[in-house]
């Protein structure tokens, strides 16, 4: 077996913590937290407390300082163990990310300590009804009146949306001007015309809030626009590459993990008289998925020392995401196969992976917009 030479010893004890974390903080609660469709504010406290959170952001900020590379293990281990519920990634990796790299220092000193620590939850609001993958067919306005923005809009599956105390929105500060329209600004949940929609009903990741957003004349200083105003495509556009390659992280994780629990599992049922992997047909299923799968681990361990370095480019991203995500779907169901009528319980992880992870091959760019991306680069 190739090894992966990405980890340092730091890198490896730093897993340690997270995977105590998660036995002692969030597996004993999540079923739970399914049944309830969200999760604590008290565990986004005690992640802030372990270093858990925001792992990128400096000490000056509050944050560990560490590299992106902490942030993968987290992934990896989150992924693995099905810690779907704390919508961590899109607080630390997306929302912090986007202060800490192109906000202004007022915005960075006065949020991120209270990221870092928990105390602050952060949600981006990209999507709309009508506006998915396209950004710039987005209907929510800030229109500048003086020092203040009034916006007025409707967001839909974000994340984290019960929750949070502050979010990242896009919205059009030029709706003549298309891309070059477009603006970041945070909203603070407590301002008045802000409200929250119904906790949404998904078919998977049931513990991890997705809600609707309403903006009615909400007004923010115009000192709560993140970078220029117009910025907001470029500013997307650079950030979707390091949130595409985080899903592709947990896409791996969690085909390992896949594969491991069928392993076990078909070593140890029988079937006419034999385990179910004597079978020919079982031991060349999971051969063509194993050898996929590591394969495919290789190019993903590549982008991330790319991203680690700044130098992960759009592409290889978009590719990264594109065949992590679908080959997650093919392990998943190929898998979930060789369990039989104990695969569609959802007391067994396998059944719960099958419904989580339909949803990698749309969140974060769908499958058909990776394709599109790679397409005009290699046919240009």
């Amino acid at each position: 077996m190739i090894p992966r030479t990405l980890f340092s010893e730091e890198h490896e004890l730093f897993r340690d913590n997270v995977r105590r974390f998660i036995e002692t903080e969030i597996s004993p609660y999540h079923d739970q937290w399914e049944k309830d469709g969200v999760v604590s504010r008290e565990v986004w406290r005690k992640a802030g407390q372990a270093g858990l959170l925001c792992c990128n952001v400096s000490e000056e900020y509050g944050g560990p300082g560490a590299d992106f590379l902490y942030s993968v293990v987290l992934h990896e281990e989150m992924g693995r163990a099905l810690a779907t519920g704390p919508g961590f990634h899109i607080h630390s990796d997306m929302v912090a990310t986007y202060i800490y790299k192109f906000g202004t220092e007022e915005q960075k000193k006065y949020w991120l300590p209270k990221m870092c620590s928990g105390e602050a939850i952060g949600a981006l609001g990209l999507t709309e009804p009508g506006a998915g993958s396209d950004l710039k067919a987005m209907n929510t306005r800030a229109i500048r009146e003086g020092d203040e923005y009034r916006i007025n809009g409707q967001k839909v599956y974000i994340s984290n949306g019960q929750l949070c105390d502050l979010v990242v929105l896009a919205c059009k500060t030029d709706p003549e001007a298309g891309a070059k329209g477009v603006s970041f600004v945070i909203v603070e949940t407590d301002r008045e015309g802000f409200q929250r929609g119904r906790n949404l009903d998904k078919i998977g990741l049931k513990a991890q809030d997705t809600s609707e957003l309403f903006f009615e004349d909400v007004r923010v200083p115009v000192s709560n626009r993140i970078g220029d105003e117009g910025g907001g495509f470029k500013i997307a556009m650079h950030n979707l590459a390091h949130e595409r390659i985080t899903i592709a992280v947990s896409a791996m994780a969690q085909a390992q993990a896949a594969l491991q629990w069928t392993y076990d599992y078909t070593k140890e049922r029988k079937a006419f008289g034999q385990s179910i992997a004597d079978f020919q047909n079982t031991r060349f299923v999971l051969a063509q998925l194993t050898s996929e799968v590591r394969a495919q681990q290789v190019f993903v361990d590549e982008c991330v020392r790319l991203a680690n370095e700044g130098q992960l480019d759009s592409v290889d991203a978009a590719m990264a995401k594109l065949n992590s995500t679908e080959l997650l779907g093919r392990v998943a169901d190929g898998c979930l196969q060789f369990f039989g009528g104990y695969g569609y319980m959802t007391e067994y992880p396998i059944a719960r992976l099958f419904v989580d992870c339909r949803v990698r091959r749309i969140a974060g760019g769908a499958t058909e917009i990776m394709k599109e991306i790679i397409s005009r680069e290699i046919l240009k």
